[in-house]
């Protein structure tokens, strides 16, 4: 089959791999019919990563059919049209039966990397490199999904594909950054990144009961999007100074909730030389992550306030401003989405009409062209949201 594989920093290939097989017995084999580009893609493909091994197929935001199932696995059948969760749960142990499904104990099978790097190993995901596992992403024409049961769900007919692939990732991701704010009526919420997971925090926020949302970012038709599809207010970082407008918009007190889907590769908008700081520091490897949002926020947030941060985080930062989250008695919240727990409600969501993530897709391209995809998503070029491949 076609697969799109890592090769290199920026160096994509479109190559022919062998097709995936049952390995056990609640295996399942996917057709991919449609597969996404994510923001996280982006620091695999630039060298953040530092799993990664020639040859590994990327991507983890997709839908597709069923054509093949191990003799274990008992809700899907062959012919259903899935979406599957890009973080991979087991379904038995004791974090995925709290619904805590991005903790699994089981599903990656490579934990010495995380265990060092963190104390404790989490769940595998698909396309992610070795650390989460080493699973095979979805830019392919097939796909080999472990615990089906418990990753795959079955589209309901009224969803289109365009509206459903995002629900593997994109969507409950950003609903799960609204959902740790602990949103309550009247709050006001402040979203860093208005790419896909900022614009599904957005949407998701106001339903769940945000008065106002302000969306922040400095890509033009990122900020058009956040007006006038996730019904946003708007900052753009490169000509104003964030703090001073939050708390200008807020009577000086700040947001109630500030929500992080920038994530490692942040830019510092307000400040040239924390940028080049972070840059440098980064280049060398003194730091792997880039804070620059992570400081902005502690810094805006009101006092008592709460962090919801999803952007994706993989290392150490620096000139991180604890003394100002501690005094200010902030909440953190973070974490991989726990998608599993939220499929059903997103698709009642959609049926009913209150959220519709098909805005997200303004590129279809064949499978050959996806270093191309990948290339233009980076460059935030043609007003690119996602790009989206049918191989």
């Amino acid at each position: 089959m076609r697969a799109l594989c890592w090769n290199g920093v920026n160096d994509l290939r479109v190559e022919r791999v062998p097709d995936p097989t049952i390995l056990g017995p609640q295996d399942a084999i996917i057709k991919v019919s449609l597969s996404s580009v994510c923001g996280s893609d982006l620091h695999l493909i630039g060298g953040y990563v530092p799993t990664m091994r020639a040859g590994d197929i990327i991507g983890h935001e997709f839908l597709g059919e069923v054509v093949e199932k191990g003799p274990e696995v008992t809700r899907l059948n062959r012919g259903d049209r899935v979406i599957t969760v890009s973080i991979i749960g087991c379904g038995k142990c004791w974090h995925c039966e709290h619904e805590e499904f991005s903790l699994c104990d089981n599903s990656n099978p490579q934990p010495a990397f995380e265990e060092a790097a963190y104390g404790h190993c989490t769940a595998g995901i698909f396309g992610y490199s070795h650390a989460f596992g080493g699973y095979a992403g979805s830019h392919a024409e097939y796909i080999r999904v472990p615990f089906a049961d418990t990753n795959c769900f079955r589209v309901p007919e009224g969803v289109t594909d365009e509206q459903a692939v995002f629900v593997s990732d994109a969507v409950p991701t950003g609903y799960m950054a609204a959902d740790m704010g602990n949103i309550k009526p009247g709050d006001v919420v402040a979203v860093w990144g208005c790419g896909g997971v900022g614009q599904m925090a957005m949407k998701s926020a106001f339903l769940m009961g945000a008065e106002r949302v302000i969306g922040i970012d400095r890509v033009p038709d990122r900020l058009r999007a956040a007006q006038m599809k996730a019904g946003a207010e708007t900052l753009d970082y490169s000509r104003v100074d964030i703090y001073d407008a939050l708390l200008a918009m807020t009577g000086g007190r700040g947001p109630d909730v500030c929500i992080d889907a920038v994530g490692m590769e942040a830019d510092s908008g307000a400040s040239a030389i924390e940028d080049l700081y972070d840059r440098g520091k980064q280049a060398l490897r003194l730091e792997s992550d880039r804070p620059a949002v992570l400081r902005q926020m502690i810094q805006c947030c009101r006092k008592g306030g709460t962090l919801s941060i999803v952007g994706v985080y993989g290392g150490l930062l620096d000139k991180f401003p604890m003394g100002a989250a501690m005094n200010k008695a902030l909440t953190f919240r973070m974490g991989q989405q726990h998608g599993q727990r939220y499929v059903k409600r997103l698709f009642e969501h959609i049926e009913k009409g209150d959220l519709d993530p098909a805005y997200l897709l303004t590129h279809k391209w064949a499978l050959d062209d996806a270093p191309q995809g990948y290339r233009m998503f980076k460059e935030k070029a043609d007003d690119c949201m996602r790009v989206v491949f049918a191989p």
